[in-house]
């Protein structure tokens, strides 16, 4: 396969779960003829400066790929800031990128899945990013094996140039693009609190690039194409991360098997939609299962600090 996309990993002070990440990518089909760029971000106060300086040690040490280049950040970045900064560099350099995060693992057939989905939806418009995450949906089995829906994904995703040209970061610029049907389709009926996402990044409340890109995408009536079982595992649940709690909902088995039919039809699957949106309608759980969430996350933040 001609003209792989690069991959960027943006790490900071995981140093097992960055060894994880890339140990899985390591044994992907594709890998070694593939470059790897991996962006280390600096730390943001002396609290992270061990953990980032074990990182740092740790990704020189690998191999496995056609490349290997280390963007060492001189100061911090932050996590958006740094994807932002990589994915528009490598766009404009390659045309397209495949994105991991440093806490994601992926079956051996994700970077075929991602480079094949390239090549075949690349001069569609509508199409803006791959995903490689799925939800635990209910009767998963009775999906296509891939399907277009309309919301982005952050744990493993592609995307070409053509598509990031279109990503908003003034979040004042697509705020003011939304009326109230808008805003029930981009919260998927309200079964998602996506919009609350937006409005808490224009609050200043969090620091999400995701939900911009999203929003991106949505106002361009983009399309994100998604397999039916999932390709990526995202280990970061456990309360490491600077913007993680303990979390159980979105866990998944990582499906070993390779893609091999590529939706055809350009537009949203009402089937997929439906199970989405029976997904996040439930994702909470029971209020016990709320309840022990919340007294496990406030344990833990209590001893971390």
């Amino acid at each position: 396969m001609q003209h792989l996309a690069p991959i960027a990993l943006f790490v900071y002070n995981r140093p097992e779960h960055t060894r994880r990440t890339i140990s899985f990518l390591q044994k992907n089909l594709l890998a070694d003829e593939s470059r790897l760029f991996i962006y280390s971000d600096a730390a943001k106060d002396e609290a992270d400066r061990k953990k980032v300086d074990e990182t740092r040690e740790l990704i020189k040490t690998f191999d496995g790929f056609k490349s290997v280049k280390i963007i060492e950040r001189k100061e911090n970045y932050g996590l958006a800031a740094s994807i932002i900064d990589g994915v528009s560099e490598l766009t404009k350099e390659y045309g397209k990128v495949i994105v991991f995060e440093d806490d994601l693992l992926a079956s051996p057939f994700t970077l075929r899945y991602f480079n094949e989905a390239l090549r075949t939806y690349q001069t569609e418009e509508r199409v803006m990013q791959i995903s490689a995450y799925m939800f635990p949906l209910k009767d998963a089995e009775k999906l296509p094996e891939t399907f277009f829906f309309r919301a982005t994904t952050s744990w493993g995703w592609a995307t070409w140039e053509r598509a990031w040209n279109h990503f908003e970061p003034n979040v004042s610029l697509l705020y003011q693009q939304f009326d109230q049907n808008k805003i029930r389709d981009f919260s998927i009926d309200g079964s998602m609190n996506y919009w609350k996402q937006l409005l808490d990044f224009k609050s200043h409340k969090n620091n999400s690039w995701s939900i911009r890109w999203y929003a991106s995408v949505f106002l361009n009536k983009g399309l994100v194409l998604h397999p039916r079982e999932s390709l990526i595992d995202n280990i970061g649940h456990d309360g490491t991360g600077v913007h993680s709690i303990i979390e159980d909902t979105y866990q998944v088995t990582i499906s070993r098997k390779p893609v091999h039919n590529f939706a055809s039809e350009i537009k949203e699957n009402k089937e997929a939609l439906a199970a989405i949106k029976l997904f996040f309608k439930h994702r909470k759980g029971s209020l016990f299962k709320r309840g022990k969430k919340f007294l496990i996350n406030t344990w833990y933040q209590f001893f971390k600090s």
